[in-house]
């Protein structure tokens, strides 16, 4: 997925997802995105994508640490799960390549699971 596209998404699931109460662009260019979508001031997704190094990093942060997260370098993803965060789970699961919806879907799950709004 290019920048535009991405953007585009974002822009689609934050109108989607009630429970997203703000999109903030931290980074942008044609080959860049850096953007947080908000669910409370301490609580958010974080959106990276480089196209140039084909890197995307999607992550959910409560209190400044990182509850959840996919991670795509050079082509080939990672996960970071919600009961081990700090380490790289590289199973099938982990390996699976997700779109933004798949990512948003698993971040309601995890937060569900935890008792976070």
């Amino acid at each position: 997925m290019n920048v535009a596209q991405l953007l585009s998404a974002l822009r689609q699931e934050t109108k989607r997802r009630a429970y997203i109460r703000r999109l903030d662009v931290l980074d942008l260019s044609q080959n860049l995105i850096k953007i947080r979508l908000y669910l409370s001031p301490s609580l958010f997704v974080q959106v990276y994508r480089n196209a140039h190094f084909d890197t995307t990093n999607l992550v959910l942060i409560h209190n400044e640490q990182r509850i959840y997260a996919r991670d795509q370098v050079n082509g080939i993803w990672h996960r970071h799960t919600a009961t081990n965060p700090h380490k790289h789970d590289t199973s099938a699961e982990g390996r699976r390549p997700v779109n933004l919806s798949e990512f948003l879907d698993e971040v309601e799950a995890v937060l569900a699971a935890m008792g976070l709004p």
